[in-house]
């Protein structure tokens, strides 16, 4: 996928209301959503082809997100 199909990712701002704005943490931050959205677009097919519902799919995408862990709570 080029750059130019990717969707705008945010503006990646710290809980203090800062934004990030160090290169390589973008680039990172970046990289890893336009993975995660392709992985996720993958899965999404893959359930459709396979015959599950599409708002199945979506509610268990959604569901996984909101399943996910901060490992550095303060």
């Amino acid at each position: 996928m080029s750059r130019s199909e990717n969707q705008a990712w945010p503006k990646w701002v710290r809980d203090d209301g800062s934004v990030v704005s160090c290169t390589e943490k973008v680039k990172v931050m970046t990289e890893n959503f336009d993975e995660i959205k392709q992985i996720a677009q993958d899965a999404l097919e893959d359930g459709l082809l396979m015959e599950v519902s599409e708002p199945q799919m979506r509610a268990a995408l959604h569901t996984l997100v909101d399943s996910l862990i901060n490992p550095y709570k303060r």
